[in-house]
C-alpha cells in the first residue's frame, strides 16, 4: 500500500494504480435503486450514460459523457447510503440535453436557466428519487465577477 503523502499544491493523495474496472473519474457517486437493471436503463435512455460494466442484478458502473463516472447498486449488499441524492453533471448543451431527458419522461424540477457564475442549468429527477443537475458553461467568470471569493486550490491553478 503506497502511503498517502503530501503533493503538489499541499494536497494529500498518492498517484492511482490502473485498473480497467475504475474510470478516470476521481470523484465516483454510488446512488442506490431498489431496481439496478430498470434504473441502469432508465439513466442510460433518458440521460445519455453508457454501461461500462455490471454484476448481476446488484450493481454496476455507469460513464458519464465527457469523462464521468456514477455507481448505480441496490440498498441490501452495498455499503453506499440510501436516500436520495443530488448529483451535478456538466453537459456541452444544456438545452439538447433537457430535451432528450423529457421526449423519455424525465422529470423536470427546474427548466434550463442562466445562472450569474457563468453555467446555463437544469434539474431532473429520475425513477429513484434522486435529483440530477446538469450544467453548461456559459462564460467564464471568476468568483469575484458574481460576489464569490476564490480560494486557495482556484488560485493555485492560475
Amino acid at each position: 500500500m503506497t502511503a498517502y503523502r503530501r503533493g503538489d499544491g499541499g494536497h494529500l493523495g498518492a498517484p492511482p494504480l490502473d485498473n480497467r474496472t475504475m474510470p478516470a473519474a476521481v470523484v465516483i457517486p454510488q446512488l442506490t435503486y431498489d431496481d439496478v437493471t430498470a434504473a441502469i436503463g432508465w439513466l442510460c435512455d433518458a440521460f445519455g450514460f453508457a454501461e461500462r460494466w455490471r454484476a448481476g442484478d446488484h450493481r454496476a458502473q455507469l460513464e458519464v459523457p465527457g469523462g464521468g463516472c456514477v455507481v448505480v447498486t441496490e440498498p441490501r449488499t452495498s455499503h453506499a447510503l440510501h436516500g436520495q441524492w443530488s448529483v451535478m453533471i456538466r453537459v456541452p448543451d444544456v438545452d439538447a440535453h433537457h430535451e432528450h431527458a423529457v421526449a423519455r419522461g424525465a422529470t423536470i424540477l427546474a427548466s434550463p436557466k442562466d445562472f450569474p457564475y457563468g453555467e446555463r442549468q437544469y434539474a431532473a429527477e429520475d425513477l429513484g428519487g434522486h435529483h440530477w443537475n446538469f450544467t453548461q458553461s456559459i462564460a467564464d467568470l471568476a468568483p469575484e465577477d458574481w460576489g464569490g471569493t476564490s480560494g486557495p486550490a482556484l488560485l493555485g491553478s492560475r
